[in-house]
């Protein structure tokens, strides 16, 4: 018999996260006399007041917001104190802890055990372009262009700069398109990742390679490539040696783009002239409105056949994320996989907010599809749009589609960023690796 190592090393490690949740389990069941149950019960109450306060704080002003501000502090803080005093510190801190090697060990049997991708993103050599054409935004990502002397590098690899001038709106395009037609056999762009998808569109419309250079302010797509986004200077090496991969192209309404298209609460946030000198205030600003005022457009969508209703948010992401958390959607896994992501939230009042904060990603506020086409309706002729982070107001109703592996990336063979993604969690899997319910369908070479 072949002893096939990753999949032992997986068993043993799920092995030991199956022992360490039982172990948990079994410390907050000897707690639960003597007074434990009840302060197990209000360490959990307590959670839901931290979430009631937060939407309060959220959704309302004046005296509820300042109430609000006060439960989602004072909850915590009022746990902590009846942990301590009822003698539960060290039953909660072992409980937690072993909790937490429960989660490692989970997650590193999953990685152990996974197979390769029976679909990976083709990646071959690319010979070294003889006409690139970069586009570079020095106001972008707090001025990287000039940091890290990307002008001066890009020439001196062969490639012509297109420097934009700041405070000058330029239609980015257009200077894409007029590059082409002198002759460029490369575009690229160190910008933000709205630019970078309004030039890739002009990439994949002529069937030429993209560089991406990481000098915006988050760089997602950057991150998702695997790029240094600390140093972008990094990303110009594929210039000499890069490597070929083709990734898909998420479109709203004949507009790409390369990340993420929001709709309701962020959406209308961003419109604000204000939100780019003052993002956090303008946020909180608006909040109240959108949340809970009716000053927001409730959503519809048709996500392939299903119906979506009434949400106050939506996300359609060129492929989906890692995560179903909104406030942290993770990475993509992959940028190949011929899917948009949807993530809808819809919280009605604190009760809502408060099951979302306690069940997550199981709450019904919560909705995590996947799919090809995505058609957004509302009450209104148009709605607010952000797409890869730029404003925009599109009539409705208004469609997402994707189109299956449309742009050809250039990227450097070091990409330091390029480790793969953590499987999602799935205890189930966890306990079908720990007792070797699948071993036969494993020695078959599954």
């Amino acid at each position: 018999m072949i002893k096939d190592e990753p999949l032992d090393r997986a068993r043993l490690s799920a092995r030991c996260a199956l022992l360490a949740a039982a172990v948990a389990v079994l410390v907050v069941l000897l707690s639960l006399g003597g007074g434990g149950a009840l302060i197990i019960l209000g360490g959990l109450a307590g959670l839901a007041v931290c979430a009631v306060g937060a939407w309060w704080f959220l959704a309302h002003r004046g005296a509820l917001r300042a109430l609000g501000a006060g439960l989602a502090v004072a909850a915590p803080v009022a746990v902590l104190v009846l942990f301590v005093s009822g003698g539960m510190w060290f039953t909660a801190s072992a409980a937690v802890l072993l909790w937490a090697v429960a989660l490692a060990c989970a997650r590193g049997a999953l990685r152990a055990e996974r197979r390769p991708d029976p679909t990976p993103a083709t990646v071959r050599p690319h010979r070294p372009p003889r006409h690139p054409v970069l586009i570079m935004n020095p106001a972008s990502g707090g001025g990287k262009v000039e940091r890290f002397g990307l002008v001066q590098r890009a020439e001196a690899l062969g490639a012509r700069v297109l420097l934009l001038k700041p405070g000058i709106r330029t239609d980015v395009g257009e200077l894409a398109r007029n590059a082409v037609a002198e002759g460029a056999d490369l575009l690229g762009v160190a910008g933000g990742d709205g630019t970078q998808a309004l030039v890739a569109a002009v990439a994949a419309e002529h069937d030429l390679p993209f560089l991406v250079i990481s000098a915006g302010t988050r760089n997602h797509f950057a991150m998702d490539l695997g790029l240094d986004r600390a140093d972008p200077s990094r990303c110009l090496d594929a210039l000499t040696g890069g490597e070929e991969l083709r990734v898909d192209l998420g479109e709203v309404a004949g507009r790409t783009f390369v990340n993420t298209v929001s709709f309701g609460v962020y959406a209308a946030i961003v419109q604000r002239p204000e939100y780019r000198d003052a993002k956090a205030g303008t946020a909180l600003d608006a909040m109240p409105d959108l949340l809970a005022g009716g000053a927001g457009e409730r959503l519809d969508a048709l996500v392939d056949d299903q119906a979506v209703e009434g949400q106050q948010a939506l996300l359609v992401s060129n492929n989906p994320y890692s995560s179903a958390d909104p406030l942290d959607v993770g990475r993509r896994p992959r940028l190949d996989g011929g899917e948009l992501g949807v993530l809808g939230v819809r919280v009605d009042g604190a009760v809502q907010a408060a099951d979302l904060a306690l069940r997550g990603s199981l709450s019904p506020a919560l909705t995590v599809l996947t799919s090809r086409r995505v058609e957004v309706t509302a009450g209104a002729a148009s709605i607010p749009v952000a797409v890869d982070g730029e404003a925009l107001t599109l009539p409705t109703p208004v469609v997402c589609t994707v189109r299956p592996r449309a742009l050809r990336v250039l990227v450097p063979r070091d990409r330091p960023g390029a480790a793969p993604v953590d499987p999602p969690l799935d205890w189930r899997r966890i306990v079908t690796l720990a007792l070797d319910l699948d071993r036969p369908g494993r020695r078959a070479g599954r």
